[in-house]
């Protein structure tokens, strides 16, 4: 089986209507198995679907789920990691890019523990202008819903230590 371990790729987001929302430059892929890849980003180059550029501060782990519909992004901050939950199509993989589609709602879990949904007025415009079907309606709401599950039993990828762990090899195998 083909496996992108070990690559450097950038991370494209999408909208439903097909247009580029968000690309993040050299993410290396620590992992890819069946169920998701995780790829690490350091001061990745950001460019927004406006022409805005920016860096990313910390370190990232991106977690980007191949069979369901949302990906996290666990940001290694000072006093703890942050995770950003995109409710997202699932990803692929298409010629040096891993690419998925941007729902617009967002879950956020900060480092106390509390969490905080996010975007639900950009997902409602974006539902009406794009003509989210009722079945992709129906899906995420579902994943939002299994998220908070996840939060609340500690599941992965909501383990820092297994976080901690994808950037420890991220470490030893890009250490020159």
């Amino acid at each position: 089986m083909f496996s992108l371990e070990k690559r450097w790729v950038i991370i494209q987001a999408y909208k439903h209507n097909e247009e580029l929302h968000r690309q993040w430059s050299h993410s290396y892929v620590v992992e890819d198995n069946e169920d998701y890849f995780v790829l690490v980003s350091i001061r990745a180059a950001v460019v927004e679907s406006d022409g805005r550029k920016w860096h990313t501060k910390e370190p990232a782990i991106f977690i980007l789920s191949k069979k369901h519909w949302f990906n996290v992004i666990a940001m290694l901050k000072e006093n703890g990691i942050c995770y950003y939950v995109n409710i997202a199509s699932p990803a692929i993989y298409d010629k040096n890019f891993i690419k998925y589609i941007d729902y617009d709602l967002d879950i956020k879990l900060y480092e106390d523990g509390t969490t905080r949904l996010l975007d639900v007025s950009e997902y409602k415009k974006h539902a009406d202008e794009q003509g989210y079907s009722e079945d992709i309606k129906m899906i995420l709401q579902k994943s939002v819903s299994k998220i908070y599950e996840m939060i609340n039993k500690k599941e992965f990828p909501f383990k820092d230590e297994e976080i901690h762990k994808f950037y420890r090899k991220f470490e030893l195998e890009t250490r020159k």
